[in-house]
C-alpha cells in the first residue's frame, strides 16, 4: 500500500510517484499513454516505449470511444471499457464523463448485470479486493498489504448474492462494485485513488458456477449463519482500523442480510445500503417530481409499492419518513403507502409474515374497509381501483406485471398517474414505457429502473427518465466524506431525496420528466452532496461544525475531474 501523492498547484496537479520506465506505463492510475509529453518521456525513462506522436487527452478519448463503440455488442463494449480502465484510468474516466449517456448503460445497469454473469470467462486483470473465509483472523493484514493506496475514503462492498435481478453471481459481483465506484468518480468527483471495490466472496449457491471449470471465485457453498456474520464483523473492524475515514456503501446483499448488516454497522462507521436507502430516495424524489407536474400535494398521494423485498422496504421506509415530514401523522403515513408482494397486500393477518415485512404491514381492517376480501387483495388492478392509487412503484423483479388492466386502472384514478417500473435489468422491468403510454392515452408519468429510448405517441416524443440511484448515491458518499460524518442518518438520506426532487427545472416539468437528464449528473450530485453534508451538521453527526458557505467550498475542493497531472518520479 503506497501513498497517492497528488498536489494541487497554481499550474495544475502534480503527482509524485515512485515508478519510472516500463513500470510507470503498467500502472493504470499513472499511465498517460501517448499524452506523456516528450519532456516527460525523457525524464521518466519511457522514451522509445510509445509512438512518437503526442496526443492530448481529448484526442485520446475520441479515438478510444470510436474504437470501443465500433463493437455493437454491449458486453463487448463493457469488456473494452474495462480494458481501458486497467491500462489508463484517467482516460477511462474522461471517456465516461464526455460520453455519459452512451457509457453509463455499459458500465452500470443493464449491461453490468450481464458482465457479472460472464466475469470469470472474460477475466483479464484483478481489480479491487476479494475477501474470502480463508482470510479469517487476518483480514486487517490482507487490507494493509493488498490495498493499492493508503487513504481509501469510499468502499462499495457486496457479498454477490443478490446481483440486480439475477441473483447469486459469486465472484462476478465484483463487476457491480467496480461499476458503482466508476460512477462515484464521474458523478461526485471522488478521486479513484480514494476508492476501493470489495467482494466478500463467501462462496456461492449458484450450482452452475460451482460446476463451471472456469469459475474463479471461492468454490464452496455460500457461508451462512454466525460464521457469515463473524466474517463481516471482522471485515468491518479491519476496514475501520486500516482506513479510519472510510464510508461504506453496501450493495446487492440478500434482503434479510441487507437489513441486518445495515442496522448492525450503521453506527460503527458511516455506511448505507443503496438498494434499500438509495432506491427509496430516488422513488421518493420521483413521487415529489410528479406532484410538481400535477400541481398536487405530496401528502395527498396514495402509493402502491409492488414488491416487498429490500428495495420495496427501502421505498416504503423513505416515503413514510418524508410523508411524516410533510405533516402526516403515523396513521396517515400508513394509509398513504400500501405494499404488495406475490401473495397480495402485506397485511397483519397473514400467516408466516416475514419479520421485516411487519413494519409496513397494513391492518387487515384497512383492506376490508376498501371492500377487499382475501382474494381481492391479490388482484393488483382491483386493489388499484379500490384504493384509488395515484402512484404505482414496481420493485418486484417480475417482468410485465404492470399489464394493460393495471395501467388502465391507474389512469382511471388520475389524469396523469405516476407509474414507476423500477426493477432492472430491462428483462425484468414491470412494464415497457411504450405500452404504459399507449394504455394510459399518453398521460402516465413514467420513470424506469433501466434505460429506455424515447417513445413517440400521436406525433409527440416522450423522454423516459431513468429512476436511477446514480442521482443520489455519489452525493450521499461525497456529503458524508466532506462533513466527516460518523454516521449516515435517515435525515441525510431524506436530504438526498429532497435535493434530487428540487433539481427538476422548468424544462423537466414542461417535458413531464420525473428525474433530470443524465447530462446534468455532475450538477445534481454536487447539490445532493451539499444537502447531505448540511444535514449531517444539523443531525449532530458531523465531526466538525461548518457553515453553509464552508460546506460548499469543501465540496467543490474535494471534486476531481479527469485530467492528466504532471508526473514527477522519485525512482532512480
Amino acid at each position: 500500500m503506497e501513498k497517492f501523492d497528488l498536489k494541487r498547484t497554481p499550474d495544475g496537479d502534480l503527482l509524485c510517484v515512485n515508478k519510472s520506465g516500463p513500470d510507470l506505463l503498467r500502472y493504470p492510475l499513472y499511465n498517460k499513454g501517448t499524452a506523456f509529453t516528450h519532456e516527460e518521456r525523457r525524464k521518466l525513462g519511457i522514451e522509445g516505449l510509445l509512438p512518437a506522436e503526442y496526443n492530448n487527452i481529448d484526442q485520446q478519448a475520441e479515438r478510444i470511444f470510436r474504437s470501443i463503440f465500433y463493437n455493437r455488442d454491449d458486453v463487448g463494449r463493457n469488456i473494452g471499457l474495462a480494458m481501458l480502465q486497467d491500462r489508463n484510468e484517467v482516460l477511462f474516466y474522461k471517456l465516461l464523463s464526455e460520453h455519459l449517456e452512451q457509457t453509463m448503460p455499459i458500465v452500470y445497469t443493464p449491461t453490468v448485470g450481464e458482465a457479472s454473469r460472464y466475469y470469470s470467462r472474460v477475466f483479464r486483470r484483478g481489480r479491487g479486493l476479494f475477501i474470502t473465509p480463508d482470510f479469517r483472523g487476518r483480514i486487517e493484514d490482507v487490507l494493509r498489504k493488498a490495498a493499492p493506496f493508503n487513504d481509501v475514503r469510499l468502499m462499495v462492498v457486496t457479498d454477490n448474492e443478490a446481483i440486480l435481478g439475477i441473483g447469486d453471481q459469486g465472484a462476478g459481483g465484483m463487476a457491480i462494485s467496480v461499476g458503482k465506484l466508476a460512477l462515484y468518480c464521474v458523478g461526485a468527483g471522488i478521486h479513484p485513488a480514494r476508492t476501493l471495490p470489495i467482494s466478500l466472496d463467501v462462496g456461492t449457491n449458484n450450482q452452475g458456477l460451482l460446476d463451471d471449470p472456469l469459475y474463479l471465485g471461492y468454490r464452496h457453498p455460500r457461508l451462512s449463519g454466525e460464521a457469515y456474520y463473524d466474517l463481516v464483523d471482522e471485515f468491518v473492524a479491519a476496514a475501520k482500523a486500516v482506513f479510519p475515514n472510510v464510508v461504506i456503501q453496501w450493495e446487492d446483499f440478500r434482503k434479510d442480510n441487507a437489513l441486518k448488516i445495515l442496522d448492525r454497522y450503521r453506527t460503527t462507521l458511516p455506511s448505507f445500503n443503496d438498494d434499500i436507502q438509495g432506491t427509496g430516495a430516488v422513488a421518493s424524489a420521483c413521487i415529489q417530481g410528479a406532484c410538481k407536474i400535477n400541481k398536487s400535494s405530496f401528502k395527498d398521494t396514495r402509493i402502491i409499492i409492488y414488491g416487498a423485498g429490500a428495495a420495496g422496504l427501502g421505498i416504503a421506509r423513505q416515503l413514510r419518513q418524508q410523508l411524516g415530514d410533510s405533516g402526516l401523522d403515523a396513521q396517515g403515513q400508513t394509509a398513504a403507502v400500501l405494499v404488495m408482494d406475490s401473495r397480495g397486500i402485506v397485511s397483519d393477518d397473514r400467516e408466516n409474515l416475514d419479520s421485516y415485512k411487519q413494519e409496513f404491514a397494513w391492518p387487515a381492517s384497512m383492506a376490508e374497509n376498501l371492500g377487499l376480501d382475501r382474494t381481492g387483495r391479490k388482484d393488483l388492478a382491483k386493489v388499484i381501483t379500490c384504493y384509488k392509487a395515484t402512484a404505482l412503484i414496481g420493485a418486484s423483479g417480475q417482468g410485465g406485471s404492470f399489464d394493460e388492466a393495471v395501467v388502465k386502472a391507474m389512469a382511471a384514478n388520475l389524469d396523469q398517474p405516476t407509474i414507476l417500473p423500477m426493477s432492472n435489468p430491462t428483462s425484468i422491468s414491470e412494464a415497457i414505457p411504450e405500452d404504459v403510454l399507449k394504455w394510459s392515452g399518453g398521460k402516465a408519468l413514467i420513470a424506469t429502473g433501466s434505460p429506455f429510448e424515447p417513445v413517440t405517441l400521436s406525433g409527440h416524443s416522450q423522454t423516459i427518465g431513468q429512476a436511477n440511484n446514480v442521482f443520489v448515491f455519489p452525493g450521499i458518499g461525497l456529503g458524508a466524506m466532506v462533513s466527516n460524518a460518523r454516521e449516515i442518518t435517515d435525515g441525510m438520506i431524506n436530504a438526498s431525496a429532497t435535493s434530487l426532487a428540487a433539481s427538476l427545472n422548468s424544462a423537466d416539468v414542461r417535458e413531464r420528466r420525473l428525474v433530470p437528464e443524465i447530462s446534468r449528473l455532475w450538477e445534481v450530485c454536487g447539490n445532493v452532496a451539499i444537502a447531505v453534508a448540511r444535514q449531517a451538521v444539523k443531525d449532530g453527526v458531523s465531526m466538525e461544525r461548518f457553515d453553509d458557505g464552508e460546506i460548499e467550498r469543501r465540496v467543490a475542493a474535494k471534486r476531481w475531474k479527469p485530467a492528466y497531472p504532471e508526473i514527477e518520479s522519485s525512482a532512480g
